[in-house]
């Protein structure tokens, strides 16, 4: 599969957005993490001549999420989420705006665990569950292509300081990943470039234990 993506850099940390496709000249698109900017992601769809799908979450810390209500509410397409995050969705403004953050909620999103697959635009995505960075999170696979939110990054993996977070629980799924899927797969990571699991095995200073 040609897979066309598209990232975009959105909001005040700069989270990664992507517009997925079949290829570049497929005519619809699925939007993973629309952290912020929603007008703005409206505009780039129209200019890349795309409708919109669907929404795919990775997970719900707000800088992931932060658009996906307004997108939703403007375009009609259906939202996935992970299986027990859902509710962290729905209640977005509470949740957050004890810290002074503001997220629109939504609550009409679908769920998605792992193991399900998703028949999008000419796309299916694998769910894989790789809980760690938060307890629900999820990567999308797609033909050598790992969406991996904020498990793992170039050089870094997702931080465990936030609530739910757990570094063996992280390191575990990083090693589910890892075994299962080929050096080469590229990944898209949820901040900064994208890598491989093939590189970050081999350089990451985070999976040492990895490598012993």
């Amino acid at each position: 599969m040609s897979l066309a993506v598209d990232r975009y850099e959105l909001g005040p940390v700069g989270t990664n957005c992507y517009v997925v496709r079949a290829s570049r000249d497929a005519r619809e698109a699925v939007v993973i993490d629309p952290g912020a900017d929603a007008p703005q992601l409206r505009l780039d769809l129209a200019r890349l001549g795309v409708s919109l799908a669907a929404i795919l979450i990775t997970h719900c810390h707000y800088d992931h999420i932060g658009a996906v209500a307004d997108l939703a509410d403007a375009t009609g397409v259906p939202v996935y989420v992970p299986v027990g995050e859902e509710q962290i969705l729905a209640n977005a403004d509470s949740i957050y705006g004890a810290f002074g953050i503001r997220v629109r909620p939504y609550g009409s999103a679908s769920t998605i665990d792992a193991g399900d697959d998703l028949a999008i635009a000419d796309i299916t995505f694998e769910t894989i569950a790789v809980p760690g960075h938060s307890p629900g999170h999820v990567a999308y696979h797609v033909d050598g292509r790992l969406f991996s939110g904020d498990v793992l990054f170039a050089g870094g993996v997702g931080r465990v300081d936030l609530p739910g977070g757990d570094w063996e629980t992280l390191l575990a799924s990083i090693r589910g990943l890892v075994d299962r899927f080929a050096p080469e797969t590229v990944v898209y990571p949820g901040h900064g470039a994208a890598t491989t699991l093939g590189d970050e095995l081999r350089l990451n200073p985070f999976l040492t234990e990895l490598r012993v």
